[in-house]
């Protein structure tokens, strides 16, 4: 039976296999699981092309959230882009496009993948599809970038939280940068070694952020702080592919952010009472009944 607890298990599970981490989640789900390796891998596949909906539908029609917040920015994003105005490059900036446009559909009440919450939706098909369409990467890699991803986010639900009520905005895109970085890697070519420093990057570089969105909808900033996820995976991703290593092992920086979480004051901790929600802006949007000013 494939099974790990931690990042250190899991990576002695790809040494003593010769696997990718991929590989050694896609087994652990069929050994676990209610089905076969054809029907995870089928479930898989369904998941990428409600990813690729949501991320790709916005930058042709752009949806209103019900909040009224956002709408129409992944396809200003898109336009940016095509006009040659933009200054990320190629890759950053269709993956801020696309975790824009998910979060776009998720505030209209569209469907998308939690990967792995709703408000973090966004991170992990904007990096991976921004991938597939620069470095023509397939479908069939994608799906491996999938499992890939939710090893990271099963460690993080095993032994930590994603939740921005618990652990604050670093639980919820700072997992969702973390899973996406890791895949990238791997789609990258790198090692399952280097998939956990990327990981570990993140957790280090978002270490801290809070949950703070305004009149208490999952709209803004989470919109702007997926697209700085996507920003934070590739940078990470492109750290550990280069060779440098992550001292601080994925598990440890897993523990201390759950850590730091648990220690935000409550009013950060998506209860709408501080940071950006307590601002000016953020005080008179909910007076006024949850539409913009």
């Amino acid at each position: 039976m494939m099974d790990f607890k931690n990042a250190e298990e899991l990576l002695k599970l790809c040494d003593e296999n010769n696997q990718p981490i991929s590989q050694v989640m896609r087994q652990r789900e069929c050994d676990h699981g209610d089905e076969d390796m054809d029907q995870i891998q089928s479930r898989m596949e369904q998941v990428l092309t409600i990813m690729k909906e949501s991320a790709f539908t916005p930058l042709k029609t752009p949806v209103k959230s019900m909040g009224g917040l956002i709408g129409g920015e992944a396809k200003k994003l898109e336009t940016c882009y095509q006009e040659g105005k933009d200054i990320c490059g190629d890759t950053l900036s269709t993956g801020i496009a696309y975790a824009m446009a998910v979060l776009e559909v998720n505030a209209s009440m569209g469907i998308i993948v939690a990967a792995p919450t709703a408000g973090s939706s966004g991170v992990v098909p904007g990096v991976l599809l921004s991938l597939q369409k620069h470095r023509h990467i397939s479908d069939s890699r994608l799906v491996d970038g999938l499992f890939n991803a939710g090893a990271i986010g099963y460690l993080a639900m095993r032994n930590a939280t994603v939740a921005g009520a618990v652990g604050g905005c670093q639980a919820e895109v700072g997992v969702a940068a973390a899973m996406a970085a890791s895949a990238a890697v791997e789609l990258m070519d790198g090692t399952p070694r280097q998939c956990l420093d990327a990981a570990s990057t993140v957790l280090m570089n978002m270490l801290g952020l809070v949950c703070d969105p305004v009149g208490g909808l999952v709209e803004y900033p989470c919109q702007n702080r997926n697209a700085a996820g996507v920003a934070n995976a590739l940078a990470a991703a492109q750290i550990a592919l280069s060779g440098i290593r992550q001292w601080i092992p994925f598990d440890q920086m897993l523990a201390a952010m759950y850590h730091v979480g648990r220690r935000i004051p409550y009013e950060l901790r998506e209860t709408a009472l501080g940071g950006c929600a307590a601002t000016a802006f953020g005080c008179e949007f909910r007076k006024k009944g949850m539409r913009q000013p």
